[in-house]
């Protein structure tokens, strides 16, 4: 055991660094964090070591930050808890697999190309930079992300970079600390980490003029937030016609009544429900059953226009979607209605069930729901300009630039977040959806049912946070532009993969001329 700790000393050090460094802890080593997995990288001189060396460092900083798939297990699955901290234990061993995927690409190349010195690690950075932005996970987070959570104003150059461009750059400087350590006793090695922490001071400031230098809202509306933090079995229960639907209705309206006799002389443009909120099918074929006329009624009678995640029917498959409506003061359905696009894989659809539909049959629990037509067009009402996504859409800055493009004013997410637990996974979910606001320069509205329920600004500032996991409704005031101008993320959005790509072949193209050379001299 002690010749394994000492073996994996490293890896596992990096692994600390790095699950210490993501939401809701702040980024304090997120700029060296690989920097002990690359020294022990360094020192192999066999597959399997760099393999082992990353699968280790993946897994210890997977079980840190996303410990939450053991309560997602519990909750969503039904797993005993044994069972669900088991399967925590699998998902850190493959959630992740950009890191030893990373090294092993490098150590084949370093193998076969004979790369060397700084060349050599600088294409692992590379390497390591392009694996990250091209992993594939279950929740697609970055190291970007942090800064926004922790509020340093470095977050606000995700205007021209995105954050997923901030990931990179907050990865890239790994490399020069790197060579500040390697030569920390060398008067070389303390200009290196001073050059680091300049530009980081530099950067900041930057992201504070950037901030100030934003055009001021020349509009603004109030909404009405409400988070009923019904129960997961209640909700499931209410989905599979076995109750508690009358109830959930009845809270929702209760708590949009408590918000409106505690703010009794703001005018109220909508009132905001969460994903789903609305417990059984709407839609005009369903207009005139009784908790559809029930919800128009108390909407006319208040006067009160209402943004609601509801199920309604797709129309080409006639599956259940999971969708957003919007209703006007009289509460009529204001159409077109929005329907959840990137659904939850073995939650909403299986994977390659079309293909092979006897997944079906092995998984007949699984969820199977329509798919909406993506961010094509925006909802309507009383002349807003409302971009939609629900849930973990917002993961995907493509889908949020697809709104802008369309001049969405403020973007509108609905979310339930009660099958993570209270403790990190709402943190996260929150910061990396609020965080296209920040790429795209447009308030966020994020309504959850168990929380965390809040707006952001177009500056990035964060409005009142709500309670996690208890009822909640309240009113806020978002500022927004009525033409929000397009951020050069927006216009060059292709700009950022393509920096990292153009990076890797000037490198390899270097490493691969040196060893032509080499060969060539051997040869003569």
């Amino acid at each position: 055991m002690n010749k394994l700790i000492k073996f994996l000393w490293l890896p596992v050090l990096s692994g600390i660094f790095i699950g210490t460094s993501y939401i809701p802890f702040p980024p304090w080593a997120s700029l060296f964090g690989f920097v002990p997995l690359w020294i022990f990288w360094q020192r192999q001189s066999r597959v399997k070591g760099v393999l082992i060396g990353g699968v280790t460092t993946a897994f210890v900083f997977t079980l840190i930050g996303f410990n939450w798939m053991a309560h997602l297990l519990h909750e969503f699955a039904h797993l005993d808890w044994p069972y669900a901290i088991m399967g925590l234990l699998v998902y850190g061993l493959i959630a992740h697999l950009f890191v030893p995927v990373a090294g092993l690409l490098w150590f084949l190349g370093k193998r076969q190309w004979q790369w060397s010195g700084a060349l050599s690690l600088a294409l692992l950075c590379s390497i390591t930079l392009l694996c990250e932005a091209y992993s594939v996970t279950l929740f697609y987070w970055n190291f970007g992300y942090s800064w926004y959570g922790a509020g340093i104003p470095l977050y606000h150059w995700a205007e021209f970079i995105g954050f997923k461009g901030l990931s990179a750059l907050t990865l890239a400087c790994n490399l020069p600390l790197y060579w500040a350590w390697q030569q920390r006793q060398q008067r070389s090695g303390k200009i290196l980490l001073a050059t680091v922490l300049s530009g980081f001071v530099l950067l900041n400031l930057g992201g504070v003029a950037l901030k100030d230098r934003l055009p001021k809202p020349d509009a603004a509306l109030n909404v009405l937030m409400v988070q009923a933090s019904i129960g997961n079995s209640a909700k499931l229960a209410a989905e599979l016609k076995q109750g508690y639907r009358g109830e959930i209705l009845r809270r929702y309206t209760q708590l949009t009544q408590d918000a409106l006799t505690a703010n009794p002389n703001i005018p109220i443009d909508f009132a905001l429900w969460p994903e789903t909120a609305f417990p059984v099918l709407l839609g005009e074929a369903f207009q005139h059953d009784p908790l559809p006329t029930a919800l128009s009624q108390f909407l006319q009678a208040r006067q009160l226009p209402l943004i609601t995640g509801a199920y309604s029917i797709d129309d080409n498959s006639r599956l259940v979607s999971n969708s957003l409506f919007v209703l006007d003061k009289n509460g009529a359905i204001v159409e077109p209605h929005y329907s959840k696009t990137i659904l939850l894989a073995f939650g909403e659809y299986i994977p390659g069930e079309q293909w092979l539909p006897q997944l079906r049959q092995w998984l007949p629990e699984t969820g199977r729901f329509g798919r909406g037509n993506g961010p094509s067009e925006l909802l309507q009402l009383n002349g807003f300009k409302i971009g939609a996504q629900i849930c973990y859409e917002s993961l995907f800055p493509e889908f949020s630039k697809d709104l802008a493009q369309l001049d969405a004013q403020f973007i509108v997410n609905v979310t339930n977040d009660a099958w993570y637990g209270d403790w990190q996974e709402p943190y996260q979910h929150l910061y990396m959806t609020l965080a296209r606001g920040v790429e795209f320069r447009r308030p966020v509205l994020r309504v959850t049912n168990s929380g965390i329920s809040t707006a952001s600004l177009a500056s990035g500032e964060v409005l009142a946070l709500s309670p996690i996991s208890q009822p909640w409704s309240g009113v806020l005031q978002v500022p927004y532009l009525k033409n929000p101008p397009r951020t050069f993320y927006q216009q060059y959005f292709w700009l950022g993969p393509g920096l990292l790509w153009g990076c890797f072949v000037v490198l390899f193209g270097l490493g691969f001329r040196g060893c032509s050379r080499d060969t060539q001299s051997a040869e003569r």
